[in-house]
Order: C-alpha cells, then sequence, then structure tokens
C-alpha cells in the first residue's frame, strides 16, 4: 500500500497521487527507509523535532530550517464577525495563529526551479 503512493529519491518525498495526503504513518515510514532507522526510531524522532517545534513556538520564538522554512507564532486582533446561520454580529476575541513560511529552496523544489 505504501510503496504503491509514495517514493524516495535520495532525501526528498515524492507524492504520486496529488489528491493524497501524506499521513504520519507513512512519513515515519519514509524517514525510517531514508535513514535506515527501525520505524520505531524513526517515529520517536519525528515525535521529538515535532514536539521541540510546538514547545519553542509556544514560548514565541521562530524555528527556522535552513532550505525548508520558518515556523513562528502570529497575533490576530479582535474583530467583528457574523454568525453563519443567524446573520448575527457576534465579537471574536484575539487569538494566536501558527505560520510556516516555506524557504526558497522548498519552493523552489515545488516549483522545480534549479539554482
Amino acid at each position: 500500500m505504501y510503496a504503491s503512493r509514495v517514493s524516495t529519491v535520495s532525501t526528498f518525498l515524492v507524492i504520486h497521487n496529488k489528491e493524497h495526503n501524506l499521513n504520519k504513518a507513512e512519513l515515519v515510514a519514509a524517514i525510517a527507509g531514508e535513514s535506515e532507522l527501525s520505524k520505531t526510531k524513526a517515529e520517536h524522532a519525528l515525535n521529538a523535532a515535532l514536539e521541540a517545534i510546538k514547545k519553542a513556538v509556544t514560548k514565541g520564538d521562530n524555528v527556522q530550517l535552513i532550505g525548508f522554512g520558518t515556523f513562528s507564532s502570529g497575533k490576530r486582533a479582535a474583530r467583528m464577525g457574523r454568525n453563519p446561520k443567524t446573520g448575527e454580529a457576534i465579537k471574536i476575541a484575539a487569538s494566536k495563529t501558527v505560520k510556516f513560511t516555506a524557504g526558497k529552496a522548498f519552493k523552489d523544489s515545488v516549483n522545480k526551479r534549479k539554482k
């Protein structure tokens, strides 16, 4: 099942079907295949990386992965909105949001541009 939808080329993951979303189990399998780690160790490594990113962004820090992108937090101001069912005006509280800005190498890869 996995091999029919995803293949690895050097260290870059290629999804053959644009309608398919890569899930965590498939990402773990791809990491394990590329790094020669067991799936268990690959999953632990992925979980540790995601947790470190989450903690840093929660503290307000940016996480910059050169060539891949930057994870950061942003602020949304309070604003007025509408209840879609009733049309009634409602106040939407200020909140924080998570942002990801793709790096140049990542954008170029998606757009298949060469340096």
